[in-house]
């Protein structure tokens, strides 16, 4: 297997010689051509959330169900992303990344065609492992190609890139769903596919992080590890959604089942060092205090950020009774913003203490979440937007800076562990996320809708206000670890 996608992928396509060929530029090719591949992996992720009302309709779906077909892609995405530097090692940057976009690209093709849901959530899955894959893969190539006073400015134009893919997806998808169906949204990932696959194939090349021959001083895949963390993060999952029903004791042993899966993971990646062998997670990355407190944040912020992902379209259909293609237009101002956001904070990033950034964002995002609680249907759709877009000013200044805050401090060899660890990290804050919000919005919803004196659209109205109400307190709590977020000023630590 190993000779065969050495054979495919690589060619001549050494990083030296892509540097020869396309000089001093060549780095900023490569993070477009990992930038397409970054897009390709976010469009799943955001698009098929507006069609989520359509497909529950035509599957039957009620609430806990549907909200697997987020789940299940962030699961999945979840555990895949600790299998990356792994496969950066083994494989190289070329085979890793192609390998991935085309498996994005059938799972993409399987949801299009899917006829009952257990294909969509094959699709979905298939999506997930895809997109965990690639996702890790930027902050590496970051942290190895430019020096540490580029690196925000790399950091800002590339999140201004991805970003506008969750700003237009979710606007194209409400389109696409309302005109063609929820079909659309699936298939609309596969020209970007293609593209990445092209540039991928031209740009990226086959060498391992730090410019290592693939293949060097790798060992198997520490399956072990992996089973646990799987197991764990599905453990943790459906004890959550089991918490909502009657008797609770099979919910409380999934958990307790993910508590005894984490504790062993842990163990059994202390034990893989010890031998002297290379663990799914190096826990070494945990001696780094920058690092620890980027972690906590990760996982606040993924909480956040996906649980709001997953509630914003379903509060402006169910909540205040607009179409798919409205909910997915008002997200397109807040992109834009957004996306003009980064180069600018990208560049503050290379000058400003990162941990100051990142509060400013939280702050940002909790007072989002708070004014949408007084979003009513007769709230002006402008005003709607605004307080939208106040939220993505702080995705805007967190994003390019929470990385860069965390993995500075870290050793060169531990950088593409930190990558995958701390995405790792954040998409189970935010599968956790998504799985809260659908139970608790469920919840809340079942116990208005028993109170007569309210109808169903003001029982709905009121249990979203209620998660932006929980969504409000978690961006608090990550503000306070945030202020811990300390590492080294950038100008202290250029490199070579």
């Amino acid at each position: 297997m190993k000779g065969f996608l050495q054979a495919t992928f690589s060619g001549s396509a050494s990083a030296s010689a892509l540097r020869e060929r396309y000089g001093d530029r060549y780095r900023w090719l490569l993070l477009l051509s990992v930038l397409a591949g970054t897009i390709a992996s976010l469009i799943p992720s955001t698009s098929v959330n507006v069609a989520i009302p359509a497909m529950s309709a035509f599957f039957e779906l009620g609430q806990a169900r549907a909200q697997w077909i987020t789940s299940g892609f962030m699961v999945a995405s979840t555990v895949s992303m600790l299998t990356t530097p792994w496969l950066l090692t083994r494989f190289g940057y070329r085979a890793t990344y192609v390998g991935a976009v085309l498996l994005l690209m059938v799972g993409a093709t399987i949801g299009g065609f899917a006829q009952n849901f257990p294909m969509v959530l094959i699709s979905r899955v298939a999506e997930g492992m895809a997109a965990g894959i690639i996702q890790p893969i930027p902050a590496v190539i970051i942290l190895h190609a430019f020096k540490p006073h580029e690196q925000g400015r790399a950091g800002g134009l590339f999140g201004m890139g991805v970003v506008l893919a969750p700003a237009i997806a979710p606007a194209l998808g409400g389109v696409l769903t309302d005109l063609m169906g929820w079909r659309s949204t699936f298939f609309m990932v596969v020209p970007v596919t293609l593209l990445s696959l092209w540039l991928g194939l031209k740009l990226v090349p086959h060498s391992s992080p730090g410019g290592a021959a693939v293949g060097e001083n790798t060992s198997g895949l520490d399956w072990i590890g992996l089973s646990l963390g799987a197991g764990g993060t599905l453990s943790l999952l459906n004890g959550m959604a089991q918490l909502h029903h009657e008797p609770r004791g099979p919910a409380l042993l999934l958990l307790a089942l993910a508590l005894a899966l984490l504790v062993g993971f842990v163990l059994w990646q202390k034990l893989m060092l010890a031998r002297g062998r290379k663990p799914l997670m190096d826990l070494r990355l945990f001696r780094c205090r920058p690092f620890v407190m980027g972690c906590i944040v990760s996982a606040v912020y993924g909480t956040a950020m996906f649980g709001s992902t997953y509630l914003l379209p379903l509060f402006m259909q169910m909540g205040i009774g607009l179409s798919a293609s409205y909910a997915g237009n008002l997200l397109l101002p807040a992109g834009i913003v957004l996306a003009m956001t980064f180069p600018v904070v990208g560049r503050m990033a290379d000058r400003q203490p990162t941990h100051w950034l990142v509060s400013i964002g939280l702050g940002l995002l909790a007072l989002s979440f708070a004014l949408m609680i007084f979003v009513g249907s007769s709230t002006a759709l402008w005003l709607l937007a605004a307080f939208i877009i106040v939220g993505r000013i702080g995705l805007g200044f967190i994003l390019p800076s929470l990385n860069l805050g965390a993995m500075r401090p870290l050793d060169k060899s531990l950088i593409a562990q930190g990558s995958s660890t701390i995405s790792f990290i954040r998409m189970l804050g935010g599968a956790a996320g998504v799985s809260l919000f659908g139970i608790v919005l469920q919840w809340r919803m079942e116990v208005h809708e028993a109170d007569v004196a309210l109808g169903t659209k003001a029982a709905h109205l009121i249990a979203f206000h209620e998660c932006f109400a929980l969504l409000t307190a978690l961006c608090l709590v990550a503000m306070a670890a945030a202020t811990q977020l300390r590492s080294p000023h950038p100008a202290t630590v250029r490199s070579d």
